[in-house]
């Protein structure tokens, strides 16, 4: 039994939308995922965070949920900004369901448990997401807030408390202080996030900031390969 996270997966079998156009460690990334995700036995439980498909509706989305739905084991996904399928948990689980698709869960209000530790997470705020002027727009960037807090809470008093983030919380010359004091507030002893890819990957921070450790696992980041992280 092994906890594994991956992000950014890109994924594009039902339209024509390839990340290989972008050359460098793009160019035949299908198979490269195939190949890591070979790793995962169907006792072990992924963490997804976020970006999985291109598609703009679920429909649109059937072959690459059908590429996901193969990795053995329970997956959990966060969502992200490109994620345009995602719609009501209700409605996914109807579209797994008619399509038999096993073993896929939403992280969203939600807290999920692996051998003792506390699954949480939401898809966060980027400054990509403020106005021109670097404000935010407060009714979404409080939704996120509510959002996260509301897995913290469901993780109750479990001890050891992760924290998936699509958006990287804090990067080099940009931190969101909010999410860190939430971070921070309910114990969390890592995050895990995506986001960055290609020259931006250089901006991430992975260490160990206020008793948390940051780690980029966006898919080019980590040569299509799923982490190992428990």
């Amino acid at each position: 039994m092994a906890l594994y996270a991956i992000g950014d997966l890109h994924l594009s079998l039902g339209s024509d939308k390839p990340m290989d156009v972008f050359g460098g460690a793009w160019v035949g990334y299908v198979d490269k995922l195939r190949e890591g995700l070979s790793v995962i036995g169907p006792e072990d439980t992924t963490i997804l965070l976020g970006d999985l498909s291109w598609a703009l509706d679920l429909n649109g989305a059937r072959e690459d949920f059908d590429m996901i739905a193969a990795i053995p084991g329970r997956k959990i996904i966060v969502k992200g900004n490109h994620d345009y399928w995602w719609t009501t948990a209700a409605k996914f689980y109807r579209f797994c369901e008619e399509n038999g698709f096993p073993d896929l869960y939403l992280l969203n209000n939600n807290c999920y448990f692996y051998n003792g530790i506390a699954l949480t997470g939401t898809r966060g705020w980027f400054f990509e997401e403020d106005a021109p002027d670097g404000s935010h727009s407060d009714k979404i960037f409080k939704r996120e807030l509510l959002r996260l807090e509301a897995s913290l809470r469901a993780a109750g008093d479990t001890p050891e408390k992760l924290c998936f983030l699509h958006y990287p919380p804090r990067y080099r010359g940009y931190a969101c202080p909010e999410i860190l004091s939430l971070l921070k507030q309910y114990g969390v002893t890592r995050c895990y996030y995506g986001h960055l890819h290609a020259d931006s990957i250089r901006l991430a921070l992975e260490d160990d900031y206020q008793g948390v450790q940051y780690r980029l696992v966006s898919a080019d980041h980590v040569d299509f390969q799923p982490q190992r992280i428990g």
